[in-house]
């Protein structure tokens, strides 16, 4: 699995940040979503980042 984060589309509601903590993290400066993690996602945070992704109010997070 594969994510993307558009911070042009995040309105910081931190709902990605709260779920994953080690995939997903909030800028400091504006509190858009920060990928932690860059290419794969381990199998086991795959579950979490789904609902990540389904919980996004903006729909700024994806996952492939």
């Amino acid at each position: 699995m594969e994510i993307k984060a558009d911070t042009t589309v995040c309105i910081g509601a931190g709902m990605c940040a709260l779920t994953v903590p080690q995939v997903f993290d909030q800028s400091e400066d504006e509190g858009t979503v920060v990928l932690l993690l860059q290419g794969e996602v381990p199998e086991e945070l795959e579950d979490s980042v789904r609902r990540a992704v389904t919980l996004c109010p903006s729909g700024a997070i994806s996952a492939s």
